[in-house]
């Protein structure tokens, strides 16, 4: 019973013995459902049989409307079951046994196979420590950092990353080589050894995502542009580096960083010093001079005080007369401008297209044949969209409908999204299975991309096994709606592991689902996974302005200290990934007295304590 809002709050027996019918209802549908769920469960592992037992009840709970029921066991000073996910029969065995109290009936219950309310966080702690390693004294929540390709030969930089407090290193498998992954690898273990700390590898499948095919290459050239104030007038040169077609730009010195490259002759190089004028004509035939300011071994660094677009084969010449030519500089990368109203045409053929066509391939030619007229079709993280207007064997046309009105580039190997397709691709492609032993080698814990059904974690499961990896951790990341439609089915799936988590990979999720929708979405993983007693990792974006830029936005550290919620947090790589993770070891320790998952902690404030008499 809801009392009227104005009038006294009734507790008459009555009222009292509705509300436990209400429950009891509740209670009998969770036994019910348990019962059903018996084959379930018999292929969980044991030591996740409670947490699997707790799931179920969860899910039972949630099938109900309970906010009329809420309010009025709020009103009567009761829990209003609104914390219930890591205990959830045992918090609503109590509320009922209380009402009776209430009522004066005598009354009491307990079922055997409950989580009661120490277990629940201690099963869940447990869970944690094993999947992603000891957290800090004074933050529960761990750190993990995504990997940039430097980490592989700086040492240095995995070390720092340590010692601000980075707890799990993650490589993404869809970038750099196993090389390279086996280094950064060793990297990490060695720094973490230094320090005395443990820190984790995951190493993240590629998954089956869909991207755009490769577009014709530009032109080999490059624009020089020296800097200019507000009037025009040039207040820097351009510079750039004139180095061997030998020289190996992996170690590049740090003064280097971002320069551009010029390839020559190594011997012509040999003979240029400071103050030397290099002489050319660029590719508009316009005379230019690019005056030597600094030389070594390997390379020289020179100055041009007016534009210059250099490409391959552009005859430079040094005093005396000496000449070379320009060696083979990178193509420029080219990209499709589209507006609001072109037509798009999505093609299973992967040559290379002309950008000033509206068509570029599609890497995964059965998602084209499974979309429909009218579905939707997002490009590049959500940055254009459009709808599905005509569909042909081996390609469809999209209308774009979300575009910059003056135009977005769509370049090649940009992701593609179809949240209204029901696609039929399992997560783990040949490459996930001819990587999947490096990893076994390397990592400790897994990361599913694309999880999207029970069948794609079991089959992860077989194939660690036959390789002898089934000790890894396994992370689902959940990247698509139809991943998060089925998570109770693959958290119970994943439960045939001993150490499991899931990755919330906000950014995916948020072109899926609609950034309007991604709130309720990622709270619902983090609840569910509760109530499984599963830790969870808050990925992407999180302190994204301030690890690019080193000036976070104001709106990222409330994201951040929200994010503590989870069990563990993921930053991505940016040139000051390093102040990202002082920032959020801060941030994330001042949480931990503020609040802990739903729950608000009452401690004492001190900021208005002077305030009042």
């Amino acid at each position: 019973m809801v009392p009227n809002e104005c009038g006294p709050v009734t507790r008459d027996a009555a009222s009292i013995h509705k509300l436990v019918e209400q429950l009891e209802i509740l209670h009998e549908e969770m036994r019910q459902r348990y019962v059903d769920a018996a084959d379930a469960l018999e292929r969980v592992l044991p030591s996740h049989r409670l947490s699997a037992a707790n799931l179920i009840d969860y899910l039972t709970l949630r099938n109900f409307e309970l906010r009329e029921i809420q309010e009025s066991l709020a009103q009567l000073g009761l829990s209003s079951l609104g914390r219930a996910e890591e205990h959830v029969i045992t918090t609503l065995e109590r509320v009922i046994d209380n009402l009776h109290a209430l009522a004066g009936d005598e009354h009491g219950r307990r079922t055997e196979s409950a989580v009661s309310f120490q277990e629940g966080q201690q099963i869940l702690a447990a869970n944690s420590l094993a999947l992603l390693g000891p957290n800090r004294p004074d933050r529960p929540a761990r750190i993990l950092v995504t990997m940039p390709t430097e980490a592989a030969t700086d040492y240095s930089l995995v070390a720092d990353l340590v010692a601000r407090g980075m707890d799990c290193a993650r490589i993404n498998c869809a970038h750099d080589n196993p090389d390279q992954w086996r280094c950064m690898v060793e990297n990490v273990r060695r720094a973490a050894q230094a320090f005395g700390r443990t820190c984790l590898v995951l190493m993240d499948l590629p998954g089956p995502k869909l991207r755009t095919g490769p577009i014709q290459p530009g032109p080999r050239v490059i624009r020089l542009r020296p800097k200019r104030d507000q009037m025009g007038r040039p207040i820097a040169p351009a510079t750039a580096v004139f180095c061997s077609d030998d020289f190996d730009r992996r170690a590049t010195p740090h003064e280097l960083e971002g320069a551009t490259f010029i390839p020559v002759d190594r011997e012509w190089l040999t003979l240029l010093r400071p103050e030397d004028r290099v002489t050319l004509n660029d590719t508009r035939d316009a005379h230019r001079v690019a005056t030597v300011t600094s030389v070594s071994d390997t390379h020289a660094t020179v100055a041009f005080a007016d534009t210059t677009y250099v490409a391959t084969g552009i005859r430079l010449i040094a005093p005396g007369g000496r000449e070379t030519r320009v060696g083979l500089l990178p193509t420029l990368e080219q990209s499709i401008v589209l507006h609001p109203g072109d037509v798009l045409t999505l093609t299973q053929d992967l040559s290379p297209v002309d950008p000033r066509e509206l068509r570029i391939g599609c890497t995964l030619p059965d998602a084209l044949a499974a979309t429909r007229t009218g579905q939707r079709v997002l490009f590049d993280d959500g940055k254009i969209g459009g709808l599905v207007v005509d569909v042909r064997c081996g390609e469809i046309d999209v209308s774009i409908v979300s575009a910059a009105p003056r135009g977005t580039k769509l370049r090649a190997e940009k992701g593609i999204s179809l949240p209204d397709t029901d696609l039929d691709d399992v997560a783990l492609g040949p490459e996930d299975l001819r990587l999947l032993p490096v990893i076994a080698e390397c990592a400790d814990l897994v990361g599913l991309s694309f999880a999207q059904r029970p069948d794609d974690i079991t089959a992860l499961q077989g194939h660690l096994k036959t390789i002898g990896g089934a000790g890894l951790g396994i992370v689902l990341k959940i990247e698509t709606v139809r991943g998060f439609d089925r998570l109770p089915e693959m958290l119970l799936a994943a439960m045939a592991s001993e150490r499991v988590g899931v990755m919330v990979a906000r950014g995916d999720l948020a072109v899926e689902c609609g950034f309007e929708r991604l709130a309720e979405v990622q709270e619902e993983i983090l609840w569910l996974c509760e109530a499984a007693h599963i830790p969870t990792i808050w990925a992407t974006q999180v302190l994204d302005q301030l690890a690019r830029t080193g000036r976070p936005s104001r709106a990222e550290i409330s994201d951040a200290f929200m994010a503590g919620r989870a069990e563990c947090v993921m930053l991505n790589k940016g040139p000051h990934i390093g102040e990202a993770v002082t920032a959020l070891d801060d941030i994330l320790g001042r949480m931990d007295s503020y609040q802990h998952k739903k729950t608000a902690l009452l401690r004492r404030l001190t900021s208005w304590s002077q305030t009042t008499t």
